[in-house]
């Protein structure tokens, strides 16, 4: 009994590579102004300076070094701190409307999922169980037609020789399905590639890696559900290339995949960011949907950590870890007290 594999010819969405954070790094027309303002008095000043005569600092009334500099250079200082002061005004209004908005976002993904009730087939674990189930009903019944047909007495060597048309009658019973074509294991370094998703649209490497690792089924469940858990850590603004993790040694994910649990692996959980360690936490208590979407991310991470430590190398282990799935990892499992 197996669940069925993803589609080889699935397109990767282009959305896969938006979990860094977005840049603000265009010039605005108030920037712009203030730079030719700039330019434009300091040439000015300059112009001014050349104009007086040499000797007009020897005497007494004439404008001292000290008053020249700041006439040049203090309006433009002021200049590029009311800019400044915009620019942050603008990058706060921005932060601003992208709460708004993921705030409402997740106001119509919580109404919907209250109208449609813990039962909705919606719920992409609620399909899966809901695959389960039915596969397991289809195998009983195959199971009890192979034990009927089992459990009828041996005919007769005339019945043997009925002829052809009961061989066909016999013949047509199929109790297998159709065998799938193999596909070939998955590469330990597309595998890794996978798991830190494509950078960005142009990320050909990356959206490479995903299609292969899509076809397996172990390995696209693991992808969906780190797709999942970061798209909600986004929404709190946490983004796995904002952490800093400190990195456990090898051997000491070893011993994670062996089953050790407790001080022995509490290196693991290196993320230190006091910030996002409080903003999961919370959101982890208050929201179910997260907390079953982070849950049910952590057990198939443990379950394909422990299938690729086997064969993987040192090198293959140390880049798993940097990848944007293994951050979200420490992080949710240092929340949920994995490594305690």
């Amino acid at each position: 009994m197996s669940e069925p594999s993803p589609d080889p010819e699935t397109t990767v969405p282009r959305s896969l590579g938006t979990y860094s954070r977005p840049s603000n790094d265009r010039l605005s027309g108030v920037e712009i102004a203030a730079i030719a303002f700039s330019v434009l008095w300091l040439a000015v000043s300059l112009v001014l300076f050349l104009r007086i005569p040499a000797e007009a600092g020897d005497g007494a009334g004439g404008p001292g070094l000290l008053t020249t500099l700041m006439t040049a250079f203090l309006p433009v200082a002021l200049i590029w701190a009311v800019t400044i002061l915009a620019r942050s005004n603008r990058a706060l209004r921005d932060e601003s409307q992208r709460l708004h908005a993921a705030v409402d976002g997740l106001r119509q993904a919580y109404v919907a999922q209250a109208q449609k009730g813990r039962s909705s087939t919606d719920n992409p674990l609620s399909k899966r169980l809901d695959d389960i189930a039915a596969a397991t009903t289809r195998t009983e019944a195959t199971l009890a037609a192979l034990a009927a047909q089992l459990a009828q007495p041996v005919a007769d060597p005339g019945q043997l020789s009925a002829g052809p048309a009961a061989r066909e009658e016999q013949a047509a019973l199929e109790l297998a399905p159709p065998a799938e074509p193999a596909t070939p294991p998955l590469a330990a370094e597309s595998f890794v590639r996978a798991l830190n998703f494509p950078e960005n649209a142009e990320d050909k490497a990356g959206f490479d890696a995903m299609r292969l690792a899509l076809r397996d089924r172990q390995a696209a469940q693991l992808i969906q559900a780190s797709q999942d858990v970061l798209t909600l850590l986004s929404q709190e603004g946490i983004y796995m290339d904002d952490l800093s993790p400190d990195m456990a040694r090898p051997d000491v994910w070893r011993q994670f995949a062996h089953g050790t649990r407790g001080r022995e692996v509490a290196a693991l959980g290196g993320v230190h960011d006091r910030t996002a360690l409080s903003r999961t936490a919370s959101r982890i208590k208050q929201d179910p949907i997260f907390r079953d979407a982070a849950h049910h991310f952590l057990r198939l991470f443990d379950r394909m950590f422990a299938d690729f430590e086997t064969d993987a190398s040192d090198a293959d282990i140390s880049a798993l870890s940097d990848t944007r799935t293994a951050r979200a990892f420490m992080l949710l499992g240092r929340v949920a007290g994995t490594f305690d």
